[in-house]
């Protein structure tokens, strides 16, 4: 399934990349919901370079930016691989997304990860937060791997909810 998300993903930057524009009613006509959630998360990815530039995005665009930043990661390395790639500079602003699309389920999973951070807020700053993580890997990985297992087996579909989510907001994601 890994395999299958990056080729898409892949291929999506790279319709992205050669028509330099996103057509929403083109991308809705998917018969998949994951497929229609990873074009429109890479087309977000590729609007802000990979998130340099999120203030490009309404606030809509970075909840789903940020739940998909989190779903790719997690699903092809765990929450230690999110939280060590510049997703993770978004780990403060996750909970907040995944509480607007209704994902209880992923919230509390989420929770658990973020606070074995045991601080107020997680550095945004990648290398400050690779630190962090050196500091607290001890604890981390267990921790982690336990939550990338309540991940793995969610009940919830995160591509659901986010489809659910496009539809519901459908002008904010057409500009």
């Amino acid at each position: 399934m890994n395999i299958i998300k990056f080729r898409v993903s892949y291929f999506c930057l790279s319709n992205c990349v050669a028509h330099n524009e996103f057509d929403l009613e083109k991308v809705l006509k998917s018969e998949r919901k994951d497929v229609v959630i990873m074009e429109i998360g890479t087309y977000l990815k590729f609007k802000t370079n990979f998130g340099k530039k999120i203030n490009k995005l309404n606030d809509f665009q970075k909840a789903l930016f940020y739940i998909e930043c989190l779903n790719f990661e997690v699903n092809n390395g765990g929450f230690h691989e999110f939280f060590a790639n510049y997703t993770g500079d978004f780990s403060n602003k996750i909970i907040e997304a995944i509480s607007v699309i209704e994902a209880y389920e992923t919230f509390e999973t989420v929770r658990k990860a973020n606070e074995v951070f045991n601080l107020k807020t997680i550095p945004e700053n990648q290398s400050e937060r690779q630190k962090v993580m050196k500091q607290i890997s001890i604890q981390s990985e267990a921790i982690w791997n336990k939550c990338d297992e309540e991940f793995y087996s969610n009940s919830e579909s995160l591509s659901e909810l986010l489809f659910d989510f496009v539809l519901k907001n459908k002008p904010d994601f057409v500009r």
